[in-house]
């Protein structure tokens, strides 16, 4: 007797659609669970967890700050998803744009104009872009796996930021903090709400999740790469250009992520510090698939991303719960939703050999 995998042959839209609901209602039980299990009152926690945060317009402000490079990162991903390229280095892309945008937020220093913020920002997005590059040009000439690329990427782009941090963009009046000098107001993103952090990146977010909308549903380039996404050789044999392809989806993905990370320094941070990121890459990936690579299924995904970040600071601050609670459930939500994802495609069945009897939900055999 064996337990194997059976395809269902065609999925349900509408199951597919809804598995994410799923998913984080599944997410919600089992942190009950866990909650209950540290002696926590499960209600109480889960209601600091996920309502708390956002019970003022200034929790609503600073999940919209938190959404931003979340949703930047995430809708540049899905590009690279649709086409079937695997790009894990959102976050390497975002600490470049990061690094890079400060460089020229400190170059400029001394200068007032209104074209610095472009400039700053164009800086940033090239670099992300740059970083991207890399990975394109190893798999375009060399085969190169992107997965292994990019993550690898991650870690070089990381070092690179505390290098630079600790040595040439260190401020020299900053008692020694590893920081840089203040950005200039030249090179700071416009604040929305007075007495808020809410920035005009959430402006450019919101118009990359509309852009890449048009670009993947209504252009003939967005076709192609859906069909490099389904499958590579019937590209090739409609006469598709792989390569450029793959070339553009990851320079896409690269300046959103590149533009994440430069809004990040000239936005609620104001200079370059170690970590300017807690992960906002990583949790892209999670967005992305939570979206269903649909832009504005991810918009809505980076909204619940950005508050699983504020409602793990906020349990760790009220309850004295550690903030690895945060990882933990974006850990849950992803296995959540790629189980829902396999019973949608596959049912389980027992193997007795000459019989099988079927072990998955009726419910999802739409």
């Amino acid at each position: 007797m064996k337990l194997k995998l059976e395809a269902r042959g065609e999925d349900s839209r509408l199951i597919a659609y809804l598995s994410p609901l799923l998913a984080g209602l599944l997410t919600l039980v089992t942190g009950a669970c866990l909650f209950a299990a540290l002696g926590k009152p499960p209600l109480e926690t889960l209601y600091t967890f996920f309502i708390k945060p956002i019970s003022d317009i200034d929790g609503w402000s600073e999940l919209g700050v938190k959404a931003t490079p979340i949703l930047l990162c995430a809708t540049g991903l899905a590009v690279c998803f649709r086409a079937n390229v695997w790009n894990i280095g959102a976050e390497g892309q975002l600490l470049m744009g990061g690094l890079i945008g400060s460089c020229a937020a400190l170059a400029f220093i001394d200068v007032d104009s209104f074209w610095v913020l472009p400039v700053v920002l164009l800086a940033g997005a090239l670099a992300g872009a740059c970083w991207a590059a890399i990975p394109a040009l190893l798999k375009t000439q060399f085969n190169t796996n992107e997965i292994l690329s990019t993550i690898m990427l991650n870690y070089i782009a990381l070092n690179l930021l505390l290098y630079a941090i600790h040595g040439p963009l260190k401020d020299p009046s900053g008692f020694n903090f590893p920081e840089s000098a203040l950005f200039s107001d030249s090179s700071m993103l416009p604040i929305i709400f007075e007495g808020t952090r809410l920035h005009a990146g959430l402006y450019i977010a919101l118009l990359a999740v509309v852009a890449v909308w048009v670009l993947l549903s209504k252009t003939f380039i967005g076709f192609q790469i859906a069909v490099l996404g389904k499958d590579a050789r019937s590209a090739k044999f409609a006469g598709f250009k792989e390569k450029k392809l793959i070339w553009f989806v990851l320079l896409i993905c690269g300046g959103l992520a590149g533009l994440a990370g430069v809004g990040e320094v000239t936005g609620p941070i104001g200079q370059l510090i170690p970590h300017i990121s807690p992960g906002y890459g990583y949790a892209a990936i999670i967005v992305a698939f939570l979206g269903r690579l649909h832009p504005f299924g991810i918009l809505l995904a980076s909204l619940l991303m950005a508050l699983l970040y504020m409602g793990g600071e906020m349990v760790q601050i009220e309850m004295g719960l550690p903030l690895a609670l945060t990882g933990l459930f974006q850990g849950m939500l992803l296995f959540f939703l790629l189980a829902c994802d396999v019973f949608i495609g596959y049912r389980i069945k027992i193997d007795r050999g000459c019989s099988a009897v079927s072990l998955a939900p009726v419910v999802l055999n739409n």
